[in-house]
């Protein structure tokens, strides 16, 4: 039953953010009497918590082992982007092969991360992984400035939550030739597109 009320919460949440759901509308999704939430969260805050924290392990795990194993493999040749593929393409088969849980996270972790008001609080869960990918990218370019390393991560985020969020705006732009949902395609272009922007931006 803890399953599917965050499962439900996750849902609801994605779609209308924390202030547009009540813990009435998670139990009413999932069928149950409204006491049932409050037997497992104190309230709606906590329940939101639980969610944003229960796919957040294997998100960290899942890339600090490819960036581990990709450091190990490269020795001394690490690349700008053969540090973000290590950091990117593991999270990016999360959100396109983890079913509809998954992509609910994406839409809310989309939300979230672009909220002044709790984004960086909520956010900070994943410090260690985006700690690891600076750490790369140091090694990857000795002679680049440490902000200008932490201001490229910043325009890999941004890209990165609007890719997981699939808001469909691409498809609209493009009038169908590029879908939110191709995962394969974005997968082949991103981390060499970002890399390209590290590498313009440190040797300026």
């Amino acid at each position: 039953m803890l399953d599917q009320l965050l499962d439900a919460a996750e849902y609801l949440f994605s779609k209308h953010g924390l202030y547009g759901v009540t813990l009435k509308d998670v139990s009413a999704r999932v069928g149950v009497h409204t006491s049932l939430p409050h037997y497992y969260f104190e309230n709606k805050k906590s329940l939101f918590d639980a969610v944003m924290a229960r796919r957040a392990p294997q998100s960290c795990s899942t890339r600090m082992e490819a960036m581990d194993r990709y450091e190990a493999e490269a020795g001394d040749n690490i690349t700008v982007e053969g540090a973000l593929r290590a950091f990117l393409d593991t999270e990016l088969d999360n959100y396109s092969k983890g079913g509809d849980g998954w992509r609910n996270y994406g839409a809310l972790g989309a939300q979230v991360s672009n909220s002044p008001e709790w984004g960086a609080e909520v956010m900070d869960r994943f410090d260690p992984v985006v700690l690891r990918l600076i750490d790369l990218l140091r090694k990857a370019l000795p002679e680049c400035p440490e902000e200008t390393i932490f201001w490229g991560y910043h325009f890999v985020t941004g890209a990165l939550m609007l890719t997981i969020g699939r808001t469909g705006r691409i498809d609209v732009l493009s009038e169908g030739l590029c879908k939110s949902e191709d995962f394969e395609t974005i997968k082949t272009y991103m981390a060499t597109f970002m890399a390209g922007g590290f590498k313009a931006i440190c040797h300026k």
